[in-house]
């Protein structure tokens, strides 16, 4: 059943077609999402919200996975020191926060960084595993029927419940494989597939075969721990070693895939602004995100204190897994369909193949939801609140905005109309804007309300592009205008640090400005939640909270805090 489950689901569906639908080098949940998103095909707009919220929903369950993963991996490679000797069992759960803690302080370092320490590590890990294996299987060759797909029929056909209730336990050797897509960005397609199929997979199989052997060779005597069994006397030590490190390597690839999905949904619109540092200069998708990496280490530290092993883990695990899997097999056929113009039959009949395989391990995990697999669901269940709730209420605030806003062209008129009354005053404004060709709110009311204006008006933008670094021949654009308006579109590589005053003071001569007496506008909305919006009460109050802790632009931008003003607008939702 372990042969047959990784061929199946992670040989066939993700590394043969599930991969192939990336969103430019990106992959995960959310870039199937993306996609779904960015086809203007899709005309029954139900359909499409019934395919994003899954998405979302599928995306929320692999976050929960992310959390999980650290945990289970790191705490059931320490559970080797009670093989050891039991009276090393009381350290288990400290050693492995102290590592847990470890691991997450060394993500600013970035997956490559990590991958250039730990790579030789799991080259050595795979291969000790694989050798140990094949000694076992060499000893017992038998078990190398396990090939046909005979037994594992006659096993269900036989066992039955039995059989069934066994497949909660056999999805854990698929675990992490949604981590394959997901890392994409981070590791590249190729080199995924080139690792998994000529090194990672045969050496697991060896090792799963091996297991199989010394059970059939010695009986209920290696039953409480299968793995470290197959190796005996000082090998043992060594191998809980590198077994730990390998533990931590593994969480990372989860911990890698969060930073994407969070990136991604954040621009979907989908959670707020957070601060993404980039951890290389060559791979866009290398991030490291520390606001999501001390939530998943605080999540992680909590699970491994309350739960304290990792077969009582192993029931939250499977849902988490099986989840997120069953619904890229929806979201995939959609996307084939879409993207690739497959015929419908072709892409539901492919679908109809994997939900064959996913929907019985997923009803199996459903069998532990009082045991464990209740807290993937209730954690999904939280973020996708949270995410659904950011976007219903940007949503409100983006048809607000587009419902007040006004076009430069015609609020020069109004500035030509009002000029012998509008008051000028010394300096210069700077109103950052996400459209240089729309008058930002902030703007409007200073104009509206106080009725003067800088004698020089900046409406500057920024935009991020998906380049190391932009040439300094376009980084920046200027517009002049009339009545001393400017409009700057900036444009940064994702390696660098967007910084206004020094764009401004690199510009001063051009811009004939005093960058000292610059001051910067910045607009706030104050939520109210009095509004006829469609938003509950308690949804209306979540935004408000959520949307007042959101990141500030300011720090962002480098933008010197004794110079910048808020100008707040009360909207009604």
């Amino acid at each position: 059943m372990i042969f047959w489950s990784l061929l199946l689901v992670i040989v066939i569906k993700y590394i043969t077609f599930i991969m192939k639908a990336d969103n430019a080098g990106e992959g995960g949940m959310m870039a199937l999402i993306s996609i779904i998103l960015s086809e203007n095909k899709l005309k029954k707009i139900k359909t499409i919200s019934i395919l994003i919220v899954l998405g979302i929903f599928g995306t929320c369950l692999l976050l929960s996975e992310g959390i999980l993963t650290p945990s289970i991996t790191v705490l059931s490679a320490i559970e080797g020191l009670g093989v050891v000797t039991p009276d090393l069992k009381p350290f288990i759960v400290p050693v492995t926060i102290v590592i847990l803690i470890g691991l997450f302080l060394l993500q600013k370092k970035g997956t490559g960084g990590i991958g250039a320490v730990f790579g030789p590590l799991m080259v050595c890990w795979f291969l000790m595993i694989g050798f140990f294996g094949l000694l076992k299987v060499i000893e017992y060759p038998s078990v190398l029927k396990a090939f046909i797909p005979y037994y594992a029929v006659s096993f269900f056909i036989h066992h039955k419940f039995i059989a069934f209730f066994l497949l909660g336990a056999v999805v854990l050797c698929i675990t992490g494989g949604e981590a394959l897509y997901a890392d994409m960005g981070h590791f590249g397609k190729k080199p995924i597939k080139i690792a998994w199929i000529f090194f990672v997979y045969p050496c697991l199989l060896l090792n799963y075969f091996g297991q199989g052997a010394n059970l059939l060779l010695k009986g209920s005597a290696v039953l409480e721990n299968p793995f470290y069994s197959l190796t005996t006397g000082w090998l043992l030590y060594p191998m809980i070693v590198i077994a730990t490190i390998a533990s931590i390597i593994a969480s990372q690839a989860l911990i890698s895939g969060a930073f994407s999905l969070a990136q991604q949904a954040m621009q979907l619109g989908f959670i707020p602004r957070l601060n993404i540092i980039h951890t290389s200069y060559d791979i866009h998708g290398q991030i490291y995100i520390p606001e999501i990496n001390t939530i998943l280490m605080i999540a992680c530290i909590t699970l491994v204190a309350v739960f304290k092993s990792s077969t009582n883990l192993a029931s939250a695990y499977g849902m988490s897994v099986m989840g997120a899997m069953t619904i890229t097999s929806i979201l995939f056929s959609v996307v084939a369909i879409r993207r690739w113009k497959w015929k419908p039959w072709k892409a539901f009949g492919l679908m109809t193949l994997f939900l064959l395989v996913d929907l019985p391990y997923l009803a199996a995990n459903f069998v532990k939801f009082f045991s464990g697999a209740w807290l993937p669901l209730i954690i999904a269940t939280c973020v996708f609140t949270l995410m659904m709730t950011w976007k219903k209420g940007r949503e409100y605030l983006y048809t607000f905005v587009n419902d007040h806003f006004l076009p430069v062209d015609l609020f020069m008129t109004n500035v030509e109309s009002s000029k012998k009354d509008l008051h000028r005053v010394t300096g210069t404004a700077v109103f950052l804007t996400s459209n240089i060709n729309i008058i930002p709110i902030a703007l409007l009311h200073h104009f509206k309300h106080n009725k003067v204006l800088h004698k020089k008006i900046i409406l500057l933008s920024v935009e991020i592009e998906k380049i190391p670094e932009v040439e300094l021949s376009r980084k920046v654009e200027i517009k002049k205008l009339k009545y001393g308006f400017y409009q700057i579109a900036a444009y940064y590589g994702y390696m660098e640090k967007p910084d206004i005053p020094m764009i401004l003071e690199k510009y001063q001569d051009k811009l004939d400005i005093e960058v000292e007496n610059v001051s910067y506008y910045l607009g706030r909305e104050t939520l109210l939640t009095t509004g006829d919006s469609k938003m509950a009460k308690w949804q209306k109050g979540l935004f408000a909270f959520l949307s007042k802790n959101a990141r500030a632009p300011s720090s962002f931008f480098k933008l010197p805090s004794n110079r910048v003003i808020e100008l707040g607008v009360q909207v009604e939702i």
